[in-house]
């Protein structure tokens, strides 16, 4: 069983290739805490989710907080664009200490108020190594190797200290629609937070946070979703995974 967050497709991506390769099950975790499951026992489970502000999204760090976990093996991978941060020290303590095997994925970083994903070449800086650094996740996994594999990473107290920040920047507020937007809901209808509500055929942020995914700025059809002034997100660009549907 491989457990996954995705707003924009690259831990789908990472899931649906290991899951190919070594013959397992994948689950969407904000699928399985719509109807309620939060037990799980196989042979091996993976987790698998995308680094937010050295940590991470609050929705899988609220699922995995409430998750029960009994497997042989139990593997994490956390994709990133600059860093995992702590993202494996997060997990493991969510899970109680159980991780035996930690990973990291370099991919596109979707976080655009900074990160330039405005090109094919400005994402291919991010993603020249994600085919091979996902092939050595499969092997190792399929060996049940133990052991910490992040690269990247950094000392626990600097991700804290990064972390931190990330509460007031998911802030709804940042969030807004231009005029470009055309009423279509699918922002309501795909935020894992349910933050988003349709009202004249407008989107409403009707939660004060949310998990800051940019699942909604990167799916609208008219890039109407902007972060703050939307000076960055504007320039930057949106990004989807071209593997995968989401």
């Amino acid at each position: 069983m491989i457990l996954y967050f995705s707003a924009t497709g690259n831990c789908r991506y990472v899931a649906e290739r290991i899951a190919q390769a070594n013959d397992d099950e994948i689950l969407s975790m904000t699928e399985a805490a719509e109807i309620g499951r939060y037990s799980f026992e196989a042979d091996t489970v993976g987790i698998i989710t995308p680094t937010y502000f050295w940590g991470l999204p609050s929705v899988v760090k609220e699922f995995l907080s409430k998750v029960e976990i009994k497997a042989g093996y139990i593997w994490f991978i956390a994709t990133y664009g600059t860093t995992p941060g702590g993202s494996g020290y997060f997990t493991d303590k969510c899970i109680g200490g159980k991780t035996d095997a930690f990973f990291s994925v370099k991919m596109a970083d979707t976080w655009t108020v900074w990160f330039d994903l405005s090109t094919p070449e400005a994402v291919g800086k991010f993603t020249k190594n994600t085919e091979t650094e996902i092939n050595d996740a499969i092997t190792r996994i399929r060996n049940r190797e133990r052991g910490n594999f992040m690269k990247n990473k950094v000392p626990v107290f600097s991700a804290k200290i990064a972390y931190s920040t990330y509460d007031s920047a998911r802030a709804t507020k940042n969030l807004s629609a231009d005029e470009n937007c055309i009423g279509c809901g699918l922002c309501a209808a795909k935020c894992p937070a349910g933050a988003i509500e349709m009202h004249d055929k407008r989107p409403v942020w009707v939660k004060d946070k949310c998990a800051m995914c940019f699942g909604c700025l990167h799916r609208c059809p008219k890039f109407s979703i902007q972060y703050g002034s939307g000076k960055g997100t504007r320039k930057h660009g949106q990004y989807l995974n071209p593997n995968v549907k989401i």
